[in-house]
């Protein structure tokens, strides 16, 4: 099944909220605007991918892509990606770290993790812009994963 028939959910991990903000309108710049879902540390994260939490209730599917932060209260970002990678239903979402860290060592461990992109977050808001606009478009409609949803 194609990407343009399923519904695109996009999950930003960031506890910035003038990043997530910009984040979110770039990918609406792009129209992907399906479904996009913020959360505001690591643990907030991992609580809405496997429904724990205060997301207990919430419909058990998961997202088409998360948008990660390295640097993250209660749970960094390398942690949460530690866990995704680590469970069978949740290995094979594409995650993209979005980050201002551009340190060797977290740029390293992501990929010894298994992150699908690891992007530093521009501070020229033009150049951040198209940055999340085309990593979104990518990762969301262009890129193929199974369907195991």
């Amino acid at each position: 099944m194609n990407n343009e028939l399923q519904p695109v959910h996009i999950l930003i991990a960031e506890d910035t909220p003038t990043d997530a903000e910009m984040t979110m309108r770039a990918l609406k710049r792009v129209g992907l605007i399906n479904n996009i879902s913020w959360v505001k540390d690591g643990q907030e994260a991992l609580d809405y991918v496997f429904c724990a939490g205060m997301y207990a209730q919430r419909e058990r599917t998961v997202p088409t892509l998360i948008l990660l932060d390295v640097k993250m209260p209660k749970v960094n970002g390398i942690e949460v990606l530690k866990q995704l990678k680590s469970h069978e239903s949740t290995r094979i979402i594409p995650v993209i770290m979005l980050t201002s860290s551009a340190e060797e060592p977290d740029i390293m461990q992501c990929y010894e993790l298994g992150v699908n992109s690891y992007i530093v977050k521009p501070v020229e808001s033009d150049k951040f812009f198209e940055e999340v606009s085309k990593a979104g478009f990518y990762w969301a409609i262009l890129n193929r994963i199974p369907n195991v949803r």
